[in-house]
């Protein structure tokens, strides 16, 4: 205390002084009740001498008075003791060179009370044996923080000094050793925190606040006494718990109900974490329960009859596809769980779309078959959206397997181009923008799977100059929109044809305004009404064999107006593309008088009529000279469509050349104007399929070469092999090209001069400048 003087020695006196200070002010802080129960009480001592020296009789007895005060902190007897006297002698043990004595002595007398506990925890029952061992521990850590800092001298020198272990965690050390791994409770403790764990697993309520302090005893003592007295074993015991049920389980269960049980036990074995085991085992535990509970029933849950993948993605399954996503996608390695369902996903796509591809009545109608494909991707995308979290992975997968079956009909890009016609046309069902929008962007996304993209532009060149020669679309506005996105999708080059027809359209009718007012204001050519689209060779798509012989009166007003074209456009040269025009024709049936607007060679077709009311197909092809198809075409729309001018012999929907035609004077239609069209969303013949094909063929061979020539001018030298496969990625975005197409354009360069092969390698290219 302060008011008594100290007598140790002048150089140590002010050290311990700030000992005692210090010391005092804890004894006040150690003496709340809730922290170790009974207060220290301050009990005035007789200073020590200034010339005493500790010797060992001394030290025996000094530490016979600490070894009984130890003795009675282990009673939680601590009220009678004074801590500042208990302080001072550890202090001079340690002074006067006793340390070994004094540490020795409190690991022995530790040691000897903790074996006397570890007897009376043995002897309790296994109902009792976690309480009791519960109430040993707390008492045994109170009095070790209380015996630590009555040492608390000695922690800072001796034990630094001789490296040894500080007093409180050798307090710990000889409870795990003495207690803790006592033959007679290690097992038994084990065991009975298993056996409740696996009750509360079985449905029963258990004392988790119990378990709780006793894995957080476990984990004090250190880690490696959890991991290895408990964690352990424990994470072994819920493998052999969840291997036995889950296996029981799904022998007896779908897969959604399977799931929907593991995703519970999932959701228990987190929140037995954050109860009463240590956060460390989370993971561990849930690599674990995640093993047994779906790791290793994968396969089986996803391919399950009746209830598996497949089944659930027939049925639009979403709850059940959402949870199979969020349990499979915890599983990476040995196999990855969502790799599994997407694979299944694929497959499962990939046979719907080769079974509709293969349809033989659905390929004789392209709206249809078009309609199909997209309201099949549809489903799955949705599917992807609202179950699969929009995984891009899982819409990679999707177009895979879309990219996959489109290209297996060579029709594909002629159906989509059709596709489009057919709505242009008669205008998209629906009313906003928004909505044609949202349409022509899932057009857009089934010509992206298309690998011969320069096909459909093909198509789609001769559907858009049809639409707009014949004053069939629908919207400008919407036909921009169209064109906006495939260039947006494959570059200005792509389109530039397309925007040209537009801006052709455009300048026609400058033209026919100067036609009209060179002939007086009138467009009238010996009383025929002339309206003439100018188109640039390039632009719109040609078919030079489907001329035909034009009627007289026709002839003379296409000779007037190319005297006018020429004389302002000296140096061009006009050719007539009469399988792209139209004609309005006045008709009486029997009195009935009707406007009618028909194609050019259905025109050519009813003004024979004039001359005659019977006559065979050999005799009009012979007057027309309108080729085959299409003259069938357009006696099929007058014969046997919904307005049937002429009537045929014999009977039925198709022509044949037997057939013969009569005009039919006994037509009426309610309509005093109406329009006579060929079939809508018609498909080529096999004939104009070869035809097209062979065009595109040709169209290609510049742009193949073209790409070899960009390449070799910037590598200079290269070899066969390398050469291809640059050439092939450079196209893939267009079409795709076979190594025997790219190998011709090589050897026609090569002729040409462009190219030329390595003297001393046959193999190697060299580029020729």
């Amino acid at each position: 205390r302060r008011n008594k003087a100290c007598c140790l020695p002048s150089r140590l006196s002010a050290s311990v002084g700030a000992h005692l200070r210090r010391r005092s002010r804890l004894a006040r802080h150690l003496s709340l009740k809730d922290e170790y129960g009974e207060p220290w009480t301050k009990v005035h001592y007789p200073a020590v001498q200034a010339a005493f020296q500790m010797d060992e009789e001394h030290a025996d007895k000094t530490w016979k008075t600490l070894h009984d005060a130890i003795q009675e902190i282990h009673k939680q007897n601590a009220s009678g003791l004074s801590f500042e006297e208990l302080y001072r002698n550890a202090y001079n043990m340690v002074l006067h060179k006793f340390g070994d004595k004094l540490y020795n002595g409190l690991v022995e007398t530790i040691t000897l009370h903790l074996r006397a506990v570890a007897a009376e925890v043995a002897q309790a029952n296994d109902e009792e044996l976690l309480q009791s061992l519960k109430e040993k521990w707390d008492k045994h850590r109170r009095s070790v923080i209380m015996i630590r800092d009555i040492l608390m001298y000695m922690d800072r020198t001796y034990v630094v000094a001789q490296k040894q272990m500080p007093v409180y965690d050798r307090g710990l050390l000889i409870f795990r050793d003495e207690v803790c791994r006592n033959p007679q409770i290690k097992e038994r403790l084990l065991a009975t925190l298993l056996d409740l764990i696996h009750r509360e697993r079985s449905g029963e309520m258990i004392e988790r606040g119990l378990i709780k302090n006793l894995t957080a005893m476990l984990v004090e003592l250190s880690r490696e006494v959890y991991q290895r007295d408990f964690e352990q074993p424990f994470l072994q015991a819920t493998a052999n718990f969840y291997t036995s049920e889950s296996n029981e389980y799904i022998s007896q269960n779908s897969a959604s109900d399977y799931m929907r049980k593991a995703e519970l036990r999932l959701t228990e074995e987190s929140d037995r974490v954050a109860h009463y085991l240590d956060a460390s085992t989370d993971s561990k535990l849930k690599e674990v329960a995640e093993r047994e509970l779906i790791a290793r029933h994968m396969r089986t849950l996803a391919e399950m009859q009746h209830s598996g993948i497949v089944t659930m993605l027939e049925n639009e399954r979403v709850a059940d596809l959402t949870r199979a996503y969020d349990l499979f996608k915890r599983i990476k390695t040995p196999t990855d769980g969502l790799g599994m369902i997407r694979d299944i996903m694929a497959t499962y796509v990939k046979s719907l779309g080769i079974r509709l591809v293969a349809d033989e009545e659905l390929g004789k109608q392209p709206v249809a078959y078009v309609q199909q494909l997209l309201d099949l991707r549809h489903k799955y995308a949705r599917v992807i959206d609202q179950a699969f979290s929009g995984d891009k992975q899982f819409y990679n997968s999707l177009n895979q397997a879309f990219e996959h079956f489109v290209n297996q009909n060579q029709r594909s890009a002629e159906y989509i181009s059709l596709f489009v016609d057919e709505h242009m046309r008669k205008g998209v069902r629906t009313t906003s923008d928004e909505e044609v929008d949202s349409l022509l962007d899932k057009v857009v996304m089934l010509f992206r799977y298309l690998q011969e993209k320069d096909l459909f532009e093909k198509y789609y060149k001769q559907h858009l100059a049809k639409r707009l020669l014949g004053g069939r679309s629908a919207s400008d506005d919407h036909e921009g929109m169209m064109i906006r996105k495939l260039k947006q999708e494959c570059g200005y080059q792509f389109t530039s044809k397309l925007e040209g027809m537009f801006l052709d359209m455009k300048m026609s009718l400058d033209t026919q305004v100067s036609f009209r007012d060179d002939m007086g204001g009138s467009s009238k050519v010996d009383g025929v009404e002339l309206a003439i689209n100018v188109l640039t060779t390039g632009f719109w798509p040609t078919q030079s064999a489907s001329s035909c012989a034009l009627p007289t009166q026709i002839v003379r007003c296409c000779e007037v107006f190319k005297a006018h074209y020429l004389k302002q456009h000296s140096g061009r040269r006009l050719s007539w593309q009469t399988n792209m025009g139209t004609a309005d024709l006045k008709a009486t049936f029997g009195g009935r008088k009707h406007e009618i607007n028909v194609s050019t060679f259905q025109m050519c077709v009813l003004l024979l009529f004039n001359t005659a009311d019977v006559l065979r197909y050999s005799d009009i092809a012979e007057a027309t000279q309108i080729p085959v198809t299409d003259l069938k075409r357009a006696l099929q729309s007058l014969a046997c469509g919904k307005f049937r001018i002429l009537t045929k012999e014999p009977k039925g929907r198709d022509v044949d050349e037997s057939d013969s035609f009569h005009f039919n004077a006994a037509f009426t239609s309610k309509q005093h104007k109406f329009k006579v069209g060929t079939v809508s969303a018609q498909r080529e013949s096999e004939a104009e399929k070869a035809e097209t094909r062979q065009k595109v063929d040709e169209d290609r061979k510049p742009q193949i070469e073209a790409a070899i020539v960009r390449i070799m001018k910037s590598r200079k030298s290269m070899e066969h092999n390398a050469l291809i496969a640059e050439v092939t990625s450079q196209l893939l975005a267009r079409f795709t090209v076979g190594p025997n197409v790219i190998k011709k354009r090589i050897e026609s360069l090569i002729e040409r001069e462009f190219l030329e092969r390595d003297k001393n390698n046959m193999r190697m290219y060299n580029y020729l400048a």
